[in-house]
């Protein structure tokens, strides 16, 4: 998760798709018309491994768009283990 918050952070678009499983990944990503999304910070509130395969992870991401006020996205995602985590959806909470 945190890698991923990072490539956000950083616009690294192959890596975000690189690490998206097959199943829900988009065909592609386009950060250019986000430049004036400014990230803030990442608190991840729980993890949780279901099993060797499955696993959550609680957060909650702040970011800035243009000068407005600090905005949260508050989400529980679910990975799944492949040759390594692969984010898979966001669930609902």
């Amino acid at each position: 998760m945190r890698s991923r918050y990072t490539a956000y952070t950083m616009g690294l678009e192959q890596y975000l798709l690189d690490t998206w499983h097959q199943s829900t990944r988009p065909a592609s990503l386009n950060f250019a018309d986000d430049k004036t999304i400014k990230w803030l910070g990442l608190d991840i509130k729980h993890v949780e491994v279901i099993d060797e395969h499955t696993a959550t992870v609680e957060f909650i991401a702040r970011y800035k768009i243009g000068g407005e006020k600090a905005q949260r996205l508050h989400e529980i995602s679910q990975f799944k283990h492949l040759d390594r985590w692969y984010y898979l959806t966001a669930l609902d909470n």
